[in-house]
Parts: C-alpha cells; sequence; structure tokens
C-alpha cells in the first residue's frame, strides 16, 4: 500500500469519523487470510478523542480493512 492510497482511505475515513481527522494511523498487513483472491490486505487503526455532551473524554478507535488497491473492505469504530 503506498501513500496516496493510505491518503485517500483517510479522507473518507476522517469525513465519516471527524474526531480521528488529522490523526496518523496504524498499517499492519494481516497474513493468514482465506480469500479467493491473491490479494494482501491491511489494518488500518485510527485514535481519536472527543468530547461528550457531559464533558468527558470519548476515545475512538477506528479499525478499516483495505486490500492493495486501497479498497475499504470494512470499516468498524469502538468508543
Amino acid at each position: 500500500m503506498n501513500d496516496k492510497q493510505l491518503k485517500s482511505i483517510s479522507s473518507k475515513v476522517s469525513r465519516q469519523f471527524p474526531e480521528v481527522a488529522g490523526t496518523q494511523p496504524k498499517v499492519r498487513r494481516q497474513s493468514g487470510q482465506k480469500s479467493k483472491s491473491s490479494t494482501s490486505t491491511y489494518l488500518i487503526t485510527y485514535r481519536g478523542k472527543s468530547i461528550a455532551a457531559d464533558g468527558k473524554s470519548i476515545t475512538r478507535i477506528v479499525r478499516v480493512t483495505a486490500n492493495d488497491s486501497g479498497k475499504i473492505i470494512k470499516i468498524s469504530t469502538s468508543r
């Protein structure tokens, strides 16, 4: 995965989850995927913080699974 593909994925994620905009993601190559194609998949993890209505800080973790060509396969989030 190159920098251009990572920037494209990051812009899509930051539009959906603005609290992770501007953060540096962690990129890990996933191994052992049982896939019909021989393409590799990557796990991209973003961490961000936002403030709730009651003033407490909430950490948001966004996990993105993407393939070699930069196509997003799955997005999941936790709070």
